[in-house]
C-alpha cells in the first residue's frame, strides 16, 4: 500500500513545502531581518529605568561628587575657653590683673596647593563611579539580551516539538490503519506511541525553561515574574553583524568601563603622590582670643602656628604612593591585554559560530531535507520500513535544534563583545534533546547518530493539514 495522501501532504506542511503560489523560502534560509527587535529595544528600556542596581550605582555617583567639597574646603575653625585665676581661695576676675576668661578661635590653614589637590582626587573617584554606572548598564544590556534570546531559543524548540507532535499524530492513526489491515507492523505503531511520550518528557523541560527565561526577563524589568511577554521574533531572523577585532579593541579603548577605571586609578595615583609630595611642606594655623577681665580692660591676644614636618612620615607616605602608582599601571596594562584577549578569542569563536551556522542552512538541513524526501518515496514504494522515514524526519528536525543551538550561542558572543566583559561568555542555552531520537544533528559539537528525536506533542498550525484514513 502506498503511504495516503493526507500523510504525504501532512509531511510536506512540516517542512515549509507549501503549495501556494510562487516559490517559498524556508524560514531558515531567508535572510535575517536587519531592524532592531522593537520588543526587545522596549524590555531594555524597561529594564534601564527600573531596575535597582542601576538606582544604586547613580546614587554612588552622586555620593562620590559630594565628597568634592568636602575634600577642598578648609578644616574645621576649633574654640576653646578657659580661665586663668590667681591664688585658689576665690575668684580673682576684675580684682587681680592676670585673672581673665578666655575665648580663643583657630583656623588651620593647609599649604596652598593641598586643597585643590584633595579636591582632584575626590573629582576623579566621581569619574570612576560614572564608569561602575556605565559597567552596571552595559550588563544590564546584556543580562536582558541573554534572558530574551534565551526564551527565543526555548520557544524555537518548542515549534520543532509541535511540528514533529503534528507528524507523529497522524502517524500513529495511519500506522494503526496498515497494521489493522494487516499491511504495517505493530512495531511501527508501538514506535510511534513512544515517540509521542517521549515528546512530553521533552516539552516539560522546554517549557520550564520558557517559564525561566520569562521570570528572568521579568525581574531585570521590574515587572510581576509570571508575566507573560509575548514574542513574534525568532533567532533565526535576528541579524549577526560581526565586528573586527581591532575595531573593537580601538572602540574598548573609549568605552570599556573597566579599562577606563584603570586609566582613572592611574590618574588618582599620580595626584595622590602629587599630594603626598605637598604633605612635607607646612600646614599653618592663625588664632585670635579674647580675655575679659571684669571691672578691667579686657585682653586680646593673636597668634599663627606652622607644623613642623621632621618625623619622615611624609617620605614613607610618598613611597607608598609611588608605589601604589605602579600598582595600578600594571593593573591598567592587566586589563587592556585581558580585554584584547577577550575580544580575540570571541571574534574567532563567533567567526566559527556563523561557519556552523553556514554549514547548517546550506549543507546539513539542504541534504536532511533530500534524506527525508527520498526515504519518503522508497517507503511510498514499499522500499523502505516506516521507522527508516521517522528517523530521516527527526534528523532533519534535530538539525534544525541544532542551528538554533547555534545561533543562540553567536548571540552570546555577540552579546559579551557589545558589553566588552572581562570574564567568560555567558551562554544562552535551553535543555537539550536526550532521548535516542534526538541523536542526529541536535547538538552541533557532537557526531551525528542514526536514531529518531522527540520533539513536541501539542499540533501546530500545520496540523488541520493532516487529516485522519
Amino acid at each position: 500500500m502506498r503511504i495516503p495522501i493526507s500523510l504525504a501532504m501532512g509531511l510536506a506542511s512540516i517542512l515549509g513545502w507549501a503549495q501556494a503560489p510562487g516559490p517559498s523560502t524556508p524560514s531558515w534560509m531567508a535572510p535575517p531581518a536587519k531592524e532592531e527587535d522593537p520588543l526587545l529595544q522596549a524590555l531594555i528600556h524597561d529594564a534601564l529605568d527600573r531596575y535597582p542596581e542601576i538606582s544604586r550605582s547613580k546614587a554612588l555617583v552622586e555620593a562620590e561628587r559630594e565628597r568634592i567639597l568636602q575634600a577642598k574646603a578648609l578644616p574645621d575653625p576649633t574654640i576653646s575657653l578657659g580661665l586663668q585665676n590667681d591664688g585658689f581661695k576665690r575668684l580673682e576676675v576684675g580684682r587681680m590683673e592676670t585673672s581673665y576668661y578666655q575665648v580663643m578661635v583657630t583656623q588651620p590653614l593647609p599649604w596652598p596647593g593641598k586643597r585643590g589637590l584633595r579636591g582632584e582626587v575626590a573629582r576623579l573617584g566621581v569619574d570612576a563611579a560614572q564608569w561602575s554606572l556605565l559597567r552596571a548598564r552595559l550588563s544590564l544590556r546584556a543580562d536582558v539580551k541573554r534572558a530574551y534570546f534565551g526564551l527565543l531559543l526555548a520557544r524555537g524548540q518548542l515549534q520543532l516539538l509541535d511540528q514533529q507532535a503534528t507528524f507523529l499524530q497522524q502517524a500513529e492513526a495511519i500506522t494503526r490503519v496498515r497494521y489493522e489491515v494487516g499491511q504495517g507492523a505493530q512495531a511501527d505503531l508501538l514506535r510511534a506511541q513512544l515517540e509521542r511520550t517521549r515528546l512530553q518528557q521533552q516539552r516539560l523541560g522546554l517549557q520550564s525553561q520558557e517559564a525561566v527565561s520569562m521570570a528572568d526577563l521579568n525581574r531585570l524589568r521590574g515587572a510581576a515574574l509570571e508575566t507573560h511577554i509575548p514574542t513574534t521574533a525568532s533567532l533565526e531572523a535576528v541579524p549577526l553583524e560581526t565586528v573586527s577585532a581591532p575595531a573593537l579593541i580601538a572602540r574598548a579603548e573609549q568605552d570599556s568601563p573597566e579599562l577606563l577605571a584603570a586609566k582613572i586609578g592611574v590618574h588618582q595615583a599620580e595626584k595622590s603622590l602629587d599630594l603626598a609630595r605637598l604633605d612635607r611642606k607646612p600646614d599653618f594655623g592663625v588664632s585670635a582670643g579674647l580675655m575679659p577681665r571684669g571691672s578691667l580692660d579686657p585682653m586680646w591676644t593673636v597668634g599663627v602656628s606652622v607644623s613642623l614636618p621632621i618625623w619622615g612620615r611624609q617620605n614613607r607616605a610618598i613611597a607608598e604612593q609611588e608605589w601604589r602608582r605602579k600598582s595600578q599601571g600594571f593593573e591598567l596594562e592587566n586589563v587592556r591585554g585581558l580585554l584584547a584577549q577577550r575580544i580575540h578569542e570571541r571574534a574567532a569563536q563567533l567567526e566559527a559560530a556563523l561557519g556552523i551556522i553556514k554549514i547548517y542552512r546550506e549543507g546539513l538541513l539542504v541534504q536532511s531535507e533530500a534524506s527525508f524526501k527520498a526515504t519518503l518515496a522508497q517507503y511510498e514504494a514499499g522500499r523502505a520500513p516506516f521507522l527508516s522515514v521517522l528517523e530521516t524526519l527527526n534528523g532533519w528536525t534535530s538539525d534544525r535544534g541544532g542551528l538554533l543551538q547555534a545561533l543562540a550561542q553567536a548571540q552570546a558572543l555577540r552579546v559579551a563583545q557589545e558589553a566588552f566583559d572581562l570574564g567568560a561568555t555567558a551562554p544562552i542555552s535551553a535543555p537539550a534533546p536526550s532521548s535516542v531520537a534526538m541523536g542526529m544533528g541536535g547538538n552541533p559539537a557532537a557526531p551525528a547518530r542514526s536514531a529518531p528525536k522527540p520533539s513536541g506533542d501539542a499540533p501546530s498550525a500545520g496540523a488541520s493539514a493532516m487529516k485522519s484514513m
